[in-house]
């Protein structure tokens, strides 16, 4: 189970894993915590433009169905509003009753039921700081750690269903340094002449300060396609040719053929050196 703020998220975050685990027979299931309805419009190029300016919340919901096909996991909304971007320390108000405002023990209630039903070995969320500090993201990260802790306890949450405890918890860190370095590095030699270099230097410049985690590397590349599909489905959100989202497939799965994840937490016994998300979980039933 993968948990996600908004619609698009599990596209840029984790969906070629996705693609990659349903090929191995593993169920999976995102969920995405809002409907993104505060979202901007960010492709100049959508075609359904008045339809995102009378109706982002339908339109969204949409692009969710369609990213999902392209896909093929299990999707459930929890159903809470988009919060929208507040610049970090503009002390700016959250739309009352958003996502971001109201208590963490009473918006964890419904996904400590999509886990009870759906009985996940492993939850895929963000880090403390939402990858990015979209409180939006901060509170997905806040509500999957309140499952995390008592989706397995009886006493918690009764009226959710039968307890059920997942083995493994994980943080998604997709985007690393190294993962950007190596991809602009192999750009750089084997298409100097290539038109997202400038973007490119850009964003390595932006990327170099975060740190380095020991990762999990799901080996996802030939899904990488899969992935680009269901993001571009998300068409308000991400241009078709957007060079943040859209680098030569061939030379990403030269350079960096992985999604990584960080282990936060785990209940089983695993190996030392992951490769595997359920690593130590068959071993453990």
């Amino acid at each position: 189970m993968a948990v996600h703020a908004h619609p698009d998220d599990e596209s840029s975050k984790g969906a070629a894993t996705y693609a990659y685990y349903l090929d191995r027979g593993v169920e999976v299931m995102v969920v995405s915590c809002t409907g993104g309805e505060r979202g901007s419009v960010l492709n100049e190029g959508l075609e359904p433009r008045l339809w995102a300016e009378r109706d982002m919340a339908g339109l969204r919901r949409v692009e969710m169905a369609a990213a999902q096909e392209a896909v093929g996991f299990q999707h459930r909304w929890l159903g809470y509003a988009d919060s929208g971007w507040v610049e970090p320390g503009s002390g700016e108000s959250l739309p009352v009753n958003s996502f971001g405002t109201l208590p963490v023990e009473i918006e964890a209630a419904p996904l400590v039921k999509a886990v009870r039903e759906f009985r996940p070995h492993v939850l895929i969320t963000y880090d403390e700081q939402g990858g990015y500090p979209h409180p939006d993201h901060i509170r997905c990260h806040e509500v999957s750690l309140q499952a995390w802790r008592l989706a397995g306890d009886p006493s918690a949450y009764p009226e959710a269903g039968p307890a059920w405890q997942i083995s493994k918890l994980y943080y998604d860190r997709i985007m690393n340094p190294e993962k950007f370095e190596a991809v602009a590095t192999a750009l750089e030699a084997e298409e100097p002449e290539h038109p997202f270099l400038a973007q490119v230097a850009e964003m390595r410049e932006r990327m170099k300060d975060r740190p380095s985690y020991t990762v999990v590397q799901i080996p996802a590349g030939d899904f990488f396609d899969v992935r680009d599909r269901a993001l571009r489905a998300h068409a308000s959100q991400v241009a078709p040719d957007h060079p943040f989202f859209f680098w030569p497939n061939d030379i990403q799965r030269r350079a960096w053929p992985y999604e990584d994840f960080q282990l936060i937490e785990s209940r089983v016994d695993g190996p030392d050196v992951e490769t595997d998300l359920f690593d130590g979980i068959e071993d453990s039933e």
